[in-house]
């Protein structure tokens, strides 16, 4: 079934539904597809109003509408049942009337409409006389809800200098309330804090500047208050606002300028090279980027001297040295600095120019300065024969301040360790103390320190190479050791040896040698030179056959002279052997000297061999007397009487070969000792004689003889040298000597204590009174 409502207002409204059929006056009538006759009766329903209030504020239940069906009489037989959204909670139905009321207050803006359903039952048999049916409650909408931002507030950027209509953002306001009915969610928007600056679309929200020209360097933050007001904006809407923050970005329409035409500077003439002599800066009304800016030298009176870089982080331009200053030389430098922006909006080149212009003003400060040298370094020469304190050249300073104070001259003696040359301290002057040897070094590398007489702080030094010229002053001599040998069945002017030589000296034509026989060889000379004129000679034999037997060795004496002037010439002596060898002239054999020569083994070397083993000989028989020292022997001697024979034993390092007892044989008669016997941890004697030790007179008493026999022993543990670092301890006790008491020892006393006679106790003395009370009474004092 359909069923259809129509609203008429608040009065009263019948319903009819119709499904086709003939309408009769019960119901209607009609036929199925199979043409049974159906038949239904009539119902109606009885409606007062269809709409409901929201918010509704009276005392009593809100009147919904009324059901009613064509088969109630009256009677009360009819009952109503109502279900659906909320029925019995927010809506109840009279039983027997029919009239629907709301029991709360509803809120449209929750929920609009309920859907409900309603049927009339027989109240006694609660058989259905009307079939269940339909119907919509919907919620009436009033003006309960104010706009509302989407935003509590809003943040929003503008560049600034921004054209009149710029949009800047936009705002959005909701209205809870039906949009379809009335104008209570219709929402305009207005400006109520703001003004002149920006403005406010009343429609859409969109915020736009209103006012040309804001500057951000005059003010850069903005409050923007928005107002959005239903019921189209007319008296008695609901309104709500927002705030919009509102800030002016950065462009950049402000040049870089100097705070200053002029800037001045004082920097000392000691100043290090890369080292900041000041630092300048312009004030840019921008920021970020748009203050970018780079400095620049376009003129200076010091090309080269400064240079200035930039300070991205702090817009600084700092003036950089990078030639030495000289306050002699020039004492103030005049730079012209530029400025300007690195990002320039073309928008704005009408505000320009972007850049500044400034002069820096540098004075340079007088320092003072240690010595200059003329040079930076020195090389002076001097012949080798030169003689002691001469003059190989000089070096000159001078103070560069204006007060140009004395100098005075030193040699760093760590440069000159064997004080071979002086420095004079007045004019400079460099001398030799001491004669030079080219040969030995033909170089010399020294520093000579240049000091204000009136500031010896301030110093200063330089290199001097002195380099010692070569004069012939060593005669040449054979290149090598030459090993020659003839053999004996060699033939006449053969050669047997080609020898050449050498010269320290170092002449600027090279080396000339001559090379000629020893005048006083030349007569019986078994050989000759030939001197090859090329600093080379041959040894040859003058005549036939050799023979090793007659004579084995010959020294051939060999002039060799220079051609420098001085001449220098030696006498070098070759010696040759004689040899046998083959048909090819090989060697085969030489006498005995003759391999001993050709093996190298010099007399000295022989008798070198011959010591080391000497030594080692030495060395084995040393080892050999130790091993037979060592023979091992029992601790204690004598076993016959050990009762007064004490060994204190307590040894935690060499064992038990570092101890050996004594037995009271020896203590009681010293004069039997063993001499001869050793130790058996200590050097044997052969190296350390023993020590005699005095033998006392038989006539002296047996206690002396054992005090005396302690003490040497004790002694000889002293001041042996030889004894072994082993960690014993000998313990000699001797009780002493003279005491009337003689031996206390129990070893000799009687059995019984009855057989002891105590009275002479009392004859010791005070010391033993004691004693003597207690053991010297009558034997009824000690019965009592």
């Amino acid at each position: 079934f359909k069923k259809e409502f129509s609203y008429f207002g608040y009065g009263f409204r019948s319903l009819r539904r119709t499904t086709g059929g003939r309408k009769g006056s019960t119901g209607w009538t009609g036929q199925d597809t199979n043409g049974v006759s159906l038949r239904r009766s009539k119902r109606g329903w009885m409606w007062n109003q269809f709409f409901l209030l929201e918010e509704y504020t009276g005392s009593d239940q809100q009147y919904v509408g009324k059901l009613h069906s064509d088969s109630d009489r009256g009677d009360g037989s009819v009952k109503y049942v109502l279900t659906g959204e909320g029925a019995g909670t927010l809506f109840k139905i009279d039983e027997k009337s029919g009239d629907i009321h709301a029991t709360k207050r509803l809120d449209r803006e929750e929920k609009a409409y309920y859907i409900l359903h309603a049927k009339a039952v027989n109240r006694f048999t609660n058989q259905a006389l009307e079939g269940e049916s339909e119907f919509i409650i919907k919620i009436h909408d009033i003006n309960d809800n104010e706009p509302r931002f989407t935003k509590d507030l809003y943040m929003a950027r503008v560049p600034e200098m921004s054209d009149i209509g710029t949009s800047v953002i936009q705002v959005t306001a909701t209205d809870a309330d039906d949009a379809t009915y009335g104008n209570s969610a219709k929402v305009v928007y207005s400006i109520l804090e703001g003004q002149p600056y920006f403005s406010v679309d009343p429609e859409t929200g969109l915020i736009k500047t209103a006012l040309p020209g804001m500057d951000r360097e005059v003010k850069e933050n903005y409050q923007v208050v928005i107002q959005a007001k239903d019921m189209a904006g007319q008296m008695g809407g609901l309104s709500g606002t927002t705030t919009v923050s509102i800030s002016l970005s950065d462009v950049n329409d402000n040049p870089p300028r100097f705070t200053k035409t002029l800037y001045e500077f004082r920097v000392p003439e000691s100043t290090e090279l890369g080292s900041a002599v000041g630092v300048i800066r312009a004030m840019d009304a921008d920021i970020g980027e748009n203050a970018e800016m780079d400095y620049r030298i376009i003129s200076t009176d010091g090309p080269g001297m400064f240079d200035i870089t930039t300070n991205k982080s702090k817009q600084q331009g700092i003036v950089m040295l990078r030639k030495p200053l000289d306050f002699e030389k020039k004492r103030q430098y005049s730079l012209r600095v530029q400025v300007e922006n690195v990002h320039i909006n073309p928008r704005f080149f009408s505000m320009g120019p972007f850049k500044d212009e400034a002069t820096i003003k540098i004075i340079v400060e007088d320092v003072d300065e240690p010595p200059v040298f003329e040079r930076a370094s020195y090389v002076m020469e001097v012949k080798e024969d030169a003689p002691r304190n001469t003059v190989i050249g000089s070096v000159s300073a001078s103070d560069p301040d204006d007060k140009n104070s004395l100098v005075r001259y030193s040699i760093d003696r760590r440069t000159d360790m064997d004080r071979v040359f002086n420095v004079h301290a007045g004019n400079g002057s460099v001398f030799i103390l001491r004669e030079l040897d080219r040969e030995e070094y033909a170089w010399h590398n020294i520093s000579i320190i240049a000091t204000e007489f009136n500031n010896p702080r301030q110093s200063s030094r330089v290199p001097v190479y002195v380099r010692v010229l070569d004069i012939n002053d060593n005669a040449p001599t054979f290149a090598t050791n030459y090993e020659t040998f003839v053999c004996e069945n060699a033939k006449a002017n053969q050669r047997i040896q080609t020898v050449s030589a050498t010269d320290p000296d170092e002449p600027l034509g090279g080396h000339r040698f001559f090379f000629s026989l020893a005048q006083e060889a030349a007569g019986k000379a078994n050989f000759s030179v030939r001197d090859n004129k090329d600093n080379t000679a041959w040894i040859l034999t003058r005549r036939n056959n050799y023979n090793s037997l007659q004579k084995s060795i010959y020294h051939v004496p060999v002039v060799i002279s220079d051609g420098e002037f001085p001449m220098q010439s030696s006498t070098n002596t070759l010696t040759i052997r004689v040899c046998t060898c083959d048909r090819e002239g090989n060697m085969k054999l030489c006498n005995a000297e003759a391999l001993t020569a050709r093996a190298g083994l010099s007399t000295g070397a022989m008798v070198a061999i011959l010591l080391c083993i000497i030594i080692l000989l030495m060395i084995v028989v040393l080892f050999a007397a130790l091993r037979r020292q060592r023979k091992k022997e029992p601790l204690i001697i004598s076993k016959e009487d050990v009762r007064d024979n004490v060994v204190s034993y307590n040894d935690e390092g060499g064992g038990e070969e570092d101890t050996q007892a004594f037995d009271i044989g020896t203590l009681r008669n010293p004069e039997a000792i063993e001499e001869s016997k050793q130790r058996r941890d200590i050097v044997p004697e052969t190296f350390y004689p023993p020590i005699r030790r005095p033998v006392l007179p038989p006539a002296q008493d047996n206690n002396g003889d054992v005090r005396d026999f302690i003490n040497q022993r004790l002694q000889d543990n002293d001041s042996d040298p030889t004894a072994p670092p082993y960690d014993s301890l000998a313990t000699y006790a001797y009780e002493g000597n003279g005491s009337i008491a003689e031996s206390l020892s129990s070893l000799e006393s009687v059995t019984t204590e009855g057989d002891q006679d105590y009275n002479y106790l009392s004859e010791w003395g005070p010391r033993f009174k004691k004693l003597a009370d207690m053991y010297g009474g009558d034997n009824s004092d000690r019965d009592s």
